[in-house]
């Protein structure tokens, strides 16, 4: 039997079925097979020995009335959509019935238009949303793809991301197969593109006073102001969080806050050394490097960002905000680090300006490269932001949002730079000194494949640091990771599909921002 000749099939209870035949006539006209009961017990008995797609059922009938019926339906096919027909707009009945699950009511008198729309609603609504998602998807990516071949600007950009990002999480409720691999062929597209316009841009942007939003840009600009007004801040960095992430979690914290969503653009390398330090210091690395010059100093990677709290409270007070020991600063590598604020959060309360980074995603995105459990649980974007929107609900995180909803205080919260899910592995030549990062590197005298990397010779242009007289970088782009000559096929097999940051891509560059105000 071929698809389009499966008819669904409905079971309708009433004990005045034969007022129902034009009803009935109706649906079975457009393609349903209608399967009629006078009583509950006759409807319980029907429902045992056949199969059926969708109840429609009688509120008020002699003997088994509607919700007793319902119940035990429910005991047999628990997922069996059920529809209640009622006379009575009570509001208790109402209560009743949805307690029992249906999945949706009528009010009699009915009219078949009203009857065929439910059914389409619970059985064919998932075909209705596709073809609305093709012809919306269509229509939305048409319009952004006739700005590439005219003139592109950062905001563009960004609304790329935006667009990347919600269809990911509309996806991720519809599961369609088709549109899923259309919009991977659109996130190729574009960040072949948007890499392009880095490179021919981004320079630019470093010395302008017109530039967008960058990293350094953000305190100034969404922190101080509010400061200056005399309101108190919490001012949260969720390392490694990307935009379709925080989308995710942003209706969960509607309850408590009016959200104000926003974007910026990550710093290059988009990785915590650089972006993150500009983030707090309201300085560009090299910047940092000049003012701050231990900063670079350590050759251990993972501390490179350990004068953050040091770096914050100077840029306040270069904006004529100086707090001494009343700014609050701390940084959360796990949740029992985490649970353990959450229960002094109280303390905080009295603080003008409390500072909060939560590493749990960063690490999370680089312990799954080496854990094969992780893997296997967040081995896509969506089943990664799944796991990620499991952690938020339970997290300290959301419990401090909470505990500061109820407080006068205004929340921004950001990150530093997102993550995107590395398919491709590049050649990278380099010194036994070179940094260990796979998205991007420095070094000496390194090299790799233009086509998938920019290679920096000049770091001053790049606003980085020259860490010695010789010292270059190298920024891969897209979804490319590199990897060494004599290390490929093992390096190839342990980060293969695997999320990392530090390089050019919409998914790691365009950063979610939003400011929370209590409600």
């Amino acid at each position: 039997m071929t698809k389009q000749a499966i008819r669904k099939k409905i079971l309708w209870v009433d004990d005045e079925i034969d007022s129902l035949k034009s009803h009935i006539f109706f649906l079975e006209k457009r393609g349903f097979e209608l399967t009629t009961a006078m009583s509950g017990d006759d409807a319980v008995v029907k429902v045992q020995h056949e199969t059926f797609d969708l109840v429609l059922l009688d509120e008020m009938m002699p003997g088994k009335d509607g919700l007793a019926t319902l119940e035990e339906i429910k005991d047999i096919h628990p997922h069996l959509p059920v529809v209640m027909v009622t006379k009575s707009e009570e509001e208790s009945l109402m209560d009743d019935a949805i307690g029992q699950k249906i999945d949706d009511y009528l009010v009699k008198p009915v009219n078949p238009s009203q009857v065929l729309l439910v059914i389409k609603r619970l059985l064919e609504s998932g075909k209705i949303i596709s073809g609305s998602s093709m012809k919306r998807y269509i229509a939305e990516i048409n319009r952004f793809n006739e700005k590439l071949y005219g003139t592109v600007s950062p905001e563009d950009w960004q609304e790329a991301g935006r667009i990347l990002a919600s269809w990911n999480l509309e996806l991720d409720v519809t599961s369609d197969t088709g549109l899923e691999q259309l919009l991977d062929g659109t996130r190729r597209e574009w960040n072949n593109v948007f890499a392009k316009y880095i490179e021919n841009n981004y320079r630019g942007w470093l010395f302008s006073d017109k530039r967008p939003v960058l990293s350094p840009d953000v305190a100034a600009k969404y922190v101080v102001p509010l400061l200056k007004r005399e309101k108190k801040v919490l001012f949260i960095v969720v390392d490694c969080m990307r935009l379709d992430q925080w989308m995710q979690v942003e209706p969960l914290l509607a309850e408590y806050y009016n959200i104000r969503r926003e974007t910026y653009l990550s710093l290059l390398p988009s990785a915590t050394p650089f972006a993150r330090n500009a983030l707090f210091a309201g300085l560009f690395p090299d910047e940092i490097n000049r003012a701050y010059p231990d900063n670079y100093s350590s050759r251990d990677e993972g501390s490179l960002n350990r004068n953050e709290e040091r770096l914050f409270a100077d840029n306040l007070a270069r904006n004529g905000l100086r707090y001494d020991r009343k700014l609050r600063y701390v940084k959360i590598f796990d949740n029992t680090e985490g649970e353990v604020l959450a229960k002094r959060i109280a303390d905080f309360f009295d603080s003008p300006i409390v500072a909060l980074v939560f590493n749990f995603l960063d690490i999370l995105s680089h312990g799954r490269s080496n854990n094969v459990i992780l893997r296997e649980i967040a081995g896509t974007d969506a089943a990664f932001r799944s796991l990620m929107k499991s952690w938020f609900v339970h997290s300290p995180l959301f419990a401090i949002l909470k505990a500061f909803a109820a407080r006068d205080f205004t929340v921004v919260i950001t990150s530093d730079h997102g993550s995107v899910l590395c398919q491709q592995g590049t050649m990278a030549h380099g010194k036994r000194s070179t940094s260990s990062n796979l998205r991007y590197k420095y070094g000496d005298n390194l090299k790799s494949d233009p086509k998938h990397s920019i290679l920096i010779k000049n770091p001053d242009e790049w606003r980085l640091p020259q860490l010695s007289i010789a010292t270059t970088y190298i920024i891969a782009k897209e979804d490319y990771y590199f990897v060494y000559p004599n290390n490929y096929n093992e390096m190839v097999r342990q980060f293969q599909n695997s999320f990392q940051h530090g390089g050019i891509s919409l998914e790691e560059m365009v950063v979610p921002l939003a400011v929370l105000t209590p409600k």
